[in-house]
């Protein structure tokens, strides 16, 4: 399966955004990609009041990148943001394409290292698994990459590849932490895994605000956590050619979703209820 991993600069204003959605969408269906992930914020970036922007999953917004995966046959996957009751919004991953519409609600939010989330953003509760060409995809977004059973939790669902939407916050060491953390998941759920963050905006813009702007550093990673391809700093579009078939003998080579203790697993059934 040959996917693409759109490293970019999202801006405040959506129809520019969606512009950049349909330049590297082309760009990556031209490539063969069946699959192209944006980051996390690609509705907007973060900095900014979320809720003025926030759209309806079936508003003019998503039906637009709707139209884009339609048009390049390809499966794209966004980050957008959509109103709750209470005022907030919910982060969420949208997911259109051939036989594909779905969407996924951040689940873990980002109250950490000075900057709070929840005070904007409502958490999603469900784990979500999609098939593009028969391949099982888990989606996640940013924050969730720190907590390993979400991960366990999408392999046990039947995924192979499981994407990573981020808008990283910069600072000392978050880049390597951001890297590191994509090859452990990778390690953890035996999966393919593509984490695609906005690019770096520049010392000026990442020093100014605690909210995350990105730093770079996109990857894809093996399931035993090599490194396929990967990303600088700037904007750019990585394309990778990855094997689902490697994952079932790693799997069974390397049987840490079948080796979870009793503990594990009756940890993750409590966590469910």
């Amino acid at each position: 399966m040959r996917i693409a991993l759109a490293q970019l600069l999202s801006d405040t204003d959506p129809a520019v955004n969606l512009s950049l959605i349909e330049d590297y969408t082309r760009r990556a269906a031209d490539a063969g990609a069946r699959l192209v992930a944006f980051p996390e914020g690609m509705m907007c970036r973060f900095g900014v009041p979320l809720a003025p922007v926030a759209e309806p999953l079936d508003g003019p917004w998503a039906d637009e990148v709707r139209r884009i995966a339609d048009r390049a046959g390809v499966t794209v996957l966004a980050g957008m943001f959509t109103p709750v009751p209470d005022g907030r919004v919910t982060n969420t991953i949208l997911a259109v394409g051939p036989g594909v519409d779905a969407h996924y609600d951040k689940i873990h939010m980002y109250d950490a290292f000075g900057f709070a989330e929840s005070d904007a953003v409502a958490p999603g509760r469900e784990p979500v698994v999609i098939t593009v060409d028969g391949v099982r995809v888990g989606l996640t977004l940013c924050y969730d990459i720190r907590f390993p059973a979400l991960y366990t939790e999408l392999a046990d669902r039947g995924a192979q590849l499981i994407t990573v939407h981020a808008s990283w916050g910069a600072g000392p060491g978050k880049l390597e932490q951001w890297t590191l953390l994509a090859r452990a998941r990778a390690l953890d759920s035996t999966c393919f895994v593509a984490a695609v963050d906005q690019g770096y905006p520049g010392d000026e813009m990442a020093n100014s605000s605690k909210a995350p702007t990105g730093v770079g550093g996109s990857l894809v990673t093996s399931p035993l956590g090599e490194v396929v391809a990967s990303a600088g700093d700037d904007p750019q579009l990585v394309v990778a050619d990855i094997d689902i078939d490697r994952v079932a003998p790693v799997r069974e080579m390397l049987g840490v979703l079948r080796n979870r203790s009793e503990f594990a697993q009756t940890d993750k059934a409590e966590s469910a209820r």
